[in-house]
């Protein structure tokens, strides 16, 4: 019996039903030109309107995906995606079928809209946390967020990502879809395999990228083998004030492979992580003089990478013992103590791979490698028989390789260039396939699933111009949802009109709710919606149903700071407003209401340090207003009952009028004030 007997009903869409939305939306379209007759000659109608407006006719089909994608004004989607923002910095809120942008998150980038890093000195304490070594770092390459979880379900509490560039991770709290915390890694300079969480997030698990000494120190190339290091990092999370613990982290130091995408364990592999790797070649790169050989051609010479297969409970035990090595103040076990305390275990696998999956029920690992056309099934059981027995053989290291035919369940091939695997409710999986531009549907075997029927391919859907992740409607946890899966291709090339050079990503809605005989040739699968996104690569991205969220409609309270997510004791209140100077310094209390500013005039001289606090005291609904500072570089977002508090050097003498930037009544454009500035001397 597969998995998923219990999918919702509305999931398990059926032909008949099918038609019945077409003919509905036709019928409203047809009701709507105010003519008579049958469905066929509403679409009819509608194709006559669209060609008159330079637009091409629909067929059948595309009116069923418009039908099952479009939203009426006020109705809500019932799935929230977030997907990473690639080199914008920043995550994307997305709501699906419709594809609509909810909101762009500000994670490691300063974003005007929302005050994100532009005179908000809560937000820039944030930010500056993320430095490398002092040196300010306002970009980043967001790749892989992450949901929390509880019981190995998402919770809908907070959501994870990484920054490649730097190797930081930020804590987003889903109560207002703000960053609460960025914190740097001190072992490595970059990273990729963020930021998947264990089943009760405990930790979040942080992957390596390209080895490096540990630190990031300097060494010559000449010494790879002996100085250049892998690494992961367990960060420590404390649900209860929302932050990552660095003091009860740690790290684990890895041979210099390069490590890549992890994956928790759940239910039967709780407890475990499995993280791919390449370039176990240890390759070194060309230099200048023509010397040495290509990370291309050097990093994917050998048949075999290595599954790394990580006791994380027992890691944890031995970290906390103190049995670590000090990196730049933070703890990390050395590659050695991992071996001889039975921590780290590798597993072959195809080469080049991208990562590893878990399946549903935590029995299996799924691996891709981008130079294979399989996709290569582990047993964590097998794997657990394997380590009972030491059968292995140590790779240079020392580190165990566990027997490839002792531990592989099964192997399924999918087409060239295979990816990242996620899963539906019913007991099938989805790879992303690179090269030949597809998503692979296959079926999982084993008790759980489809027994001795499973572990075949069941079809392949075309999607345009190589697909990288993909994402399946709660996807990745211990109850897939299935319905909906999103293709995140890197390249659009003529699906839409071409902005200059610069094209955006191209992301497209996927229906999987169809069983595998409706259409043999896809197994069920059929494009609905094709959406761009023009502000960096999304990456990675996970889906929640949206009642699982409960975001806040306005602050708690008066005075709110969302930094901490408690009411600051020094937030201006209506009746407290003043402005005071004690020697050079100025400090302002100001508060925000439609539609003024209290007080609206402030006077200061040129050199004086000025601390100004703010509080909207709205709290209405979307009553949203900002403060902007010309010449400053000054711009806040306040939302209802929100405080925050400035902190700058008036350098420049003149007058700044200050200004609401949100549209918030009729008098917005009055709701303004007079910075003055009077020269020194």
């Amino acid at each position: 019996m597969p998995r998923g007997s219990g999918t919702p009903w509305w999931r398990r869409r059926s032909v008949l039903a099918v038609v019945g939305i077409v003919i509905a939306f036709t019928l409203v379209l047809q009701a709507c030109s105010g003519g008579d007759g049958d469905s066929s000659a509403a679409l009819g109608d509608m194709n006559s309107r669209r060609e008159a407006a330079g637009l091409a006719p629909l067929t059948d089909a595309q009116m069923e995906a418009a039908a099952l994608t479009y939203l009426p004004s006020g109705e809500w989607d019932p799935y929230v995606m977030f997907a990473s923002g690639g080199q914008s910095g920043q995550m994307f809120a997305i709501g699906v079928p419709s594809m609509r942008i909810l909101k762009s998150i500000a994670v490691f980038t300063p974003e005007p809209w929302q005050g994100w890093g532009f005179g908000n000195l809560g937000t820039e304490e944030i930010l500056d946390a993320g430095n490398v070594d002092g040196n300010r770092v306002n970009w980043a390459d967001t790749h892989h967020p992450a949901l929390s979880e509880t019981g190995g379900d998402y919770d809908g509490e907070y959501i994870f990502i990484n920054d490649k560039a730097n190797a930081r991770v930020a804590v987003v709290d889903l109560r207002d879809f703000e960053v609460k915390q960025i914190v740097k890694n001190p072992v490595a300079i970059n990273d990729h395999g963020g930021t998947k969480v264990t089943p009760d997030t405990e930790w979040v698990i942080e992957g390596g990228q390209y080895a490096t000494p540990n630190g990031w120190e300097y060494a010559p190339v000449e010494s790879y083998n002996e100085d250049y290091k892998g690494m992961v990092t367990m960060w420590r999370f404390d649900r209860t004030s929302g932050r990552i613990l660095e003091d009860q982290s740690f790290a684990m130091e890895l041979p210099p492979y390069w490590q890549d995408l992890c994956d928790a364990g759940k239910l039967v592999s709780d407890g475990w992580i499995f993280c791919g790797s390449f370039n176990t070649e240890r390759a070194t790169g060309a230099g200048p003089d023509g010397t040495g050989e290509q990370f291309e051609a050097g990093a994917s010479a050998r048949d075999r990478d290595y599954l790394h297969v990580i006791n994380l409970d027992k890691a944890a035990e031995i970290a906390a013992a103190g049995n670590t090595f000090d990196v730049n103040g933070f703890p990390m076990i050395s590659l050695q103590t991992s071996i001889d305390e039975g921590l780290l275990y590798f597993v072959p696998e195809p080469k080049s791979p991208h990562g590893a999956d878990v399946t549903p029920g935590g029995e299996y690992v799924v691996v891709s490698g981008k130079l294979d056309p399989h996709v290569t099934i582990y047993s964590f059981d097998k794997m657990q028989t394997a380590i009972a027995n030491q059968d292995w053989e140590p790779d240079p290291y020392g580190v165990p390789v566990l027997n490839f035919d002792s531990v592989m369940e099964a192997q399924v091939e999918v087409g060239l260039g295979p990816l990242h695997t996620e899963f539906d409710a019913d007991g099938y999986a989805y790879t992303s396939i690179f090269l030949d531009s597809t998503v692979a549907k296959w079926s999982l075997g084993g008790e759980n699933y489809f027994g001795d029927d499973g572990w075949k391919l069941e079809g392949t859907l075309p999607v345009q111009y190589n697909i990288g992740h993909l994402v399946a409607a709660e996807g990745d946890t211990v109850a897939p949802d299935g319905g909906y899966l999103v293709a995140l291709n890197k390249w659009s090339i003529d699906r839409f009109f071409p902005p200059g050079p610069l094209l955006p990503q191209n992301l497209q809605l996927v229906d999987i709710s169809q069983p595998v005989d409706s259409n043999p040739e896809t197994g069920g699968m059929q494009v609905l919606y094709d959406m761009p996104l023009g502000m960096g690569e999304p990456h990675y991205a996970q889906i929640i149903k949206a009642d699982k969220l409960q975001p806040f409609e306005v602050y708690p309270e008066i005075g709110w700071d969302p930094g901490v997510m408690a009411v600051d004791p020094n937030a201006p209140q209506i009746g407290t407003e003043r402005v005071e100077r004690n020697g050079d310094t100025v400090e302002i209390w100001m508060t925000a209401v439609r539609s003024h500013f209290t007080p609206d005039r402030v006077e200061i001289q040129q050199g004086d340090r000025v601390i100004w606090h703010i509080t909207n005291v709205d709290t209405s609904k979307d009553a949203t207003h900002g403060l902007a500072v010309p010449g400053y570089n000054i711009n806040l977002s306040l939302e209802p009952g929100e405080t925050a508090t400035m902190e700058f050097d008036a350098t420049m003498d003149g007058v700044f009028p200050f200004y609401c930037t949100e549209f918030c009544s009729a008098l917005h454009l009055e709701m303004a004030g007079y910075f003055l500035i009077e020269p020194s001397g």
